[in-house]
């Protein structure tokens, strides 16, 4: 997320979410919205008062919300908080803090419970002013602008939490104001932000979840190659936006479009931008791994315990999970070192039961490589220990577990 207006992340957050669920008789009628690449004018719009495009408050604030994304929450909030002194009549400090607050969840990927509370009673007190302005004048979309974005993430943390209802709801109030604040496409790059997203995740719905088919039409029909193409556009040009554009274009190049090279060249940006934003760093990680640049991961992987272990914001057990399994692997295939892979795989395992994570891919592999490992050293007392846990924990059709199973029957009674 870069400046402070993720406008409807429920598109990508509420909306997966929602997904989960499988559930598409429960949904009520969501209006036909039709979002297509046009960029409205506004011919007669008075955006007196805005403080969305009121230039003093974007430089006032644009250290703030840096650093809100390089995890420096303090600072950041003491900032937001003199602007809601200020305007304690206005969404957008309340959005802000509530933003600063989510950002504080998002590296545990939401299984921090501790901020839900303070997040939602920001958001609502952001709805509640944006709604105040919305009926005084709806033409407002500033107003509509930060409501469609307030009800996103309010969707993206009930559905996190498994609150259906209220996120089905949440998200049908975020898709609404999108259709009002459309009208203000052509004020700025930003606007056209949650257009591609629903443009591009109305399209993934369709094809990743055959059964929510039916729910979709009541969507925007989406046009996956467009909403691409306005995400490069936001990431180009927007200024609140920005950061948060290439955010999804880093997840959606690598998991969706699978393109890893080009999602490096939007994950090493991040990173180098916002050294201390945990998420952005492991991810940065993740993808050098991925793609062999293991000089690149093993010195960002140092970082992260490093941080980890000073006690940095947003640096917990899932980071610490990503950095010792790929530290583990360098250690074990680039350096020749297995005595260095042991304790960083036993690290990571470690940092994966903390989480509950004992199913993920670094657990299973980390298991894996330590069997091996002390199977090949004669050890077998240890590494019937480490397949047992791959026997437990694999999926029963993966290599793994027939490796684990395979292992586990020939040294029977030996």
């Amino acid at each position: 997320m870069h400046r402070y207006f993720l406008v409807l992340l429920f598109l990508c957050l509420g909306l997966p979410g929602l997904v989960r669920a499988q559930q598409p008789d429960s949904l009520p009628p969501i209006r036909n919205i039709e979002l297509g690449d046009v960029e409205i004018a506004p011919s007669a719009v008075d955006t007196k008062g805005w403080l969305l495009l009121d230039k003093d408050i974007q430089i006032e604030l644009g250290g703030a919300v840096e650093n809100l994304y390089n995890f420096k929450f303090d600072k950041a909030e003491r900032q937001f908080r003199s602007l809601r002194r200020r305007y304690p009549n206005h969404p957008m400090p309340y959005f802000l803090l509530g933003l600063s607050t989510c950002w504080k969840i998002m590296p545990s990927n939401f299984q921090n419970k501790q901020y839900d509370k303070l997040m939602l009673a920001y958001l609502d007190t952001a709805i509640v002013h944006g709604e105040r302005l919305y009926d005084q004048d709806n033409k407002n979309y500033e107003a509509s602008f930060f409501l469609a974005a307030a009800y996103g993430f309010e969707a993206r943390l009930h559905a996190e939490r498994k609150n259906w209802r209220k996120a089905t709801l949440n998200s049908k109030y975020a898709l609404d104001y999108l259709d009002k604040s459309k009208e203000a496409n052509g004020l700025s790059a930003d606007f056209l932000f949650g257009q591609g997203l629903i443009n591009y995740y109305a399209v993934w719905i369709s094809e990743n979840y055959p059964l929510l088919r039916p729910v979709l039409l009541f969507f925007p029909k989406g046009n996956r190659q467009l909403g691409m193409q306005q995400l490069r556009t936001v990431a180009r040009n927007g200024f609140y936006t920005s950061t948060e554009a290439k955010f999804f274009l880093m997840r959606l190049l690598y998991t969706e479009e699978k393109n890893p090279k080009a999602s490096l060249q939007v994950a090493r940006e991040l990173a180098n931008s916002y050294p201390d934003n945990a998420y952005f760093q492991r991810y940065y990680a993740l993808v050098c791994y991925n793609q062999g640049d293991f000089v690149e991961c093993q010195r960002v992987s140092r970082q992260i315990l490093e941080k980890l272990n000073k006690g940095m914001p947003g640096y917990e057990s899932i980071s610490g999970r990503y950095a010792s399994f790929f530290l583990g692997y360098i250690a074990q295939f680039m350096e020749h070192n297995p005595t260095a892979a042991q304790d960083y795989y036993q690290r990571s395992i470690v940092f994966a039961e903390t989480t509950g994570e004992t199913e993920s891919g670094f657990y299973l592999l980390a298991n894996a490589y330590l069997a091996r490992m002390a199977a090949k050293e004669g050890d077998k007392k240890t590494a019937r220990s480490y397949y047992q846990v791959l026997h437990e924990s694999a999926e029963r059709r993966s290599e793994l577990f027939r490796e684990a199973q395979a292992y586990l029957k020939a040294s029977r009674g030996k």
